[in-house]
């Protein structure tokens, strides 16, 4: 099995509300892809809790069967969608870790 957590920043530039709304959105939309993208095992998105000495906004948690799952996943239509429509537009900054479980 693959971990793969991902840490993005949002655009200082939004409002606080504005952040709220794009970060539900990105929950929403990433952990939408549960049983649509083969492979994947568990997603979580994380926009909640946040500390002041965090220096990211939103985590990604998700867990996928193997590395070939994840190179679909990253690939797969519905993915894409929501990266291009909920994530990037609005993001400054993503860290991104894989490894095997």
């Amino acid at each position: 099995m693959v971990k793969h957590i991902i840490l993005w920043t949002l655009n200082p530039e939004l409002s606080e509300s504005e952040k709220q709304e794009v970060k539900a959105g990105i929950k929403a939309g990433l952990e939408g892809l549960m049983g649509k993208v083969p492979g994947l095992l568990e997603v979580k998105v994380h926009i909640d809790g946040r500390l002041d000495s965090s220096n990211a906004d939103v985590m990604l948690d998700s867990t996928l069967e193997s590395a070939e799952a994840l190179k679909g996943y990253v690939q797969h239509p519905e993915h894409v969608a929501v990266a291009n429509s909920k994530v990037r537009p609005y993001t400054v900054s993503r860290t991104c870790l894989d490894f095997e479980i």
